[in-house]
């Protein structure tokens, strides 16, 4: 994947995954709550491998 698919990918993750969060909470469903808890945290993960494809390729690009 490319770097903006990977922060793409990453944004939607985050987003769903606190959205999930938050509807556990106002259910009182603790596995909805982590389950979003931990998409939340999977697509940080993404957000950053992307961040770091795209800073790899301008340094390569610069040399």
């Amino acid at each position: 994947m490319t770097s903006t698919t990977d922060k793409i990918k990453g944004k939607y993750d985050e987003t769903v995954g606190k959205t999930k969060r938050e509807i556990g909470r106002a259910t009182d469903d603790e596995e909805l709550q982590g389950e979003g808890e931990l998409q939340n945290i999977k697509g940080k993960g993404e957000s950053l491998k992307g961040d770091v494809k795209g800073k790899l390729k301008d340094l390569v690009d610069k040399t």
